[in-house]
């Protein structure tokens, strides 16, 4: 997904800084194959599997709903959307949207990062081997507030990139259109998959250096006595000492080169199935 981590980015950004396990990319691939085989380049897939329906209903669902808002008046009347609007709407929806997001994207990292504790410890014991056994351990470690550590990061990312994303996505066929003279559910598909391609590359390019707190954060001890990062502040200051503004852009590589693929067949499918919904009502 445009707004989710393949397991490479998670597992480039919470390795150790003084002897980390993996060069780049695809030694990460690499290595991951060797030490778990195939399986392993899927670990952790359960939890975002089990949450996309979810996930992507109340996203699109609150675009949706927030650009309707925008365009009626206090009066009850409509009124044209402006650019704004369309980044308002964006943000609106990308803090919505973390409260079903940070769940998915929590679980998903705990699994990941195992192997590489296990690298560093050959003592260490994974406490889970699956999604579901990671969410009992959250649950009967924290309640109800378990699945949601590192929530406050993930709204922080959430936000401002949703609304650099969508809203860019957005700007960007209402530009076309009105150069190609046509409505913008009439665009070529080449148009849309271009807006939304850059869309995403825009949502990582904004937003990477939060997304490296959120990560550390939701990769942390499920015991708060024993977490490094307890919170934002102490978690910028403590990746800030691992090695300065480079810190924060660890595993930014195999995001930019997926972000503008994935994010355009994505909000192109989206969009071409919005119209036709649309139009048949």
């Amino acid at each position: 997904m445009f707004a989710d981590q393949s397991k490479a980015p998670v597992r480039l950004q919470t390795q150790p800084t003084t002897n980390p396990i993996y060069s780049g990319v695809v030694d990460c691939a690499r290595k991951t194959v060797q030490w778990e085989g195939l399986g392993g380049l899927y670990k952790g897939v359960a939890s975002p599997l089990a949450g996309q329906m979810l996930f992507r209903a109340s996203l699109f669902a609150t675009f949706g709903s927030s650009k309707r808002w925008l365009a009626t008046d206090t009066d009850g009347g409509a009124r044209a959307l402006t650019t704004a609007d369309f980044y308002k709407a964006g943000a609106i929806t990308g803090f919505v949207a973390a409260f079903t997001e940070g769940p998915i994207d929590f679980f998903k990292s705990q699994i990941q990062v195992q192997i590489i504790r296990s690298k560093v410890n050959p003592e260490y014991k994974a406490p889970y081997t699956t999604v579901w056994e990671c969410v009992r351990a959250a649950v009967q470690e924290n309640g109800v507030r378990g699945p949601f550590q590192g929530l406050g990061a993930t709204i922080l990312r959430n936000t401002p990139a949703n609304s650099v994303y969508l809203g860019t996505f957005e700007v960007l066929k209402r530009a076309a259109a009105q150069r190609l003279d046509t409505a913008p559910e009439k665009l070529p598909a080449w148009v849309v998959l271009s807006a939304a391609g850059l869309g995403g590359v825009c949502y990582w390019g904004v937003i990477f250096p939060v997304d490296c707190v959120k990560s550390a954060m939701q990769t942390d001890s499920l015991a708060k006595a024993q977490r490094r990062f307890p919170d934002m502040v102490t978690t910028a200051k403590l990746l800030w000492q691992e090695g300065g503004v480079r810190r924060f852009y660890k595993g930014f590589t195999p995001c930019i080169i997926r972000a503008a693929p994935a994010n355009a067949a994505m909000l192109y499918t989206v969009d071409r199935v919005t119209t036709a919904l649309t139009s048949a009502s």
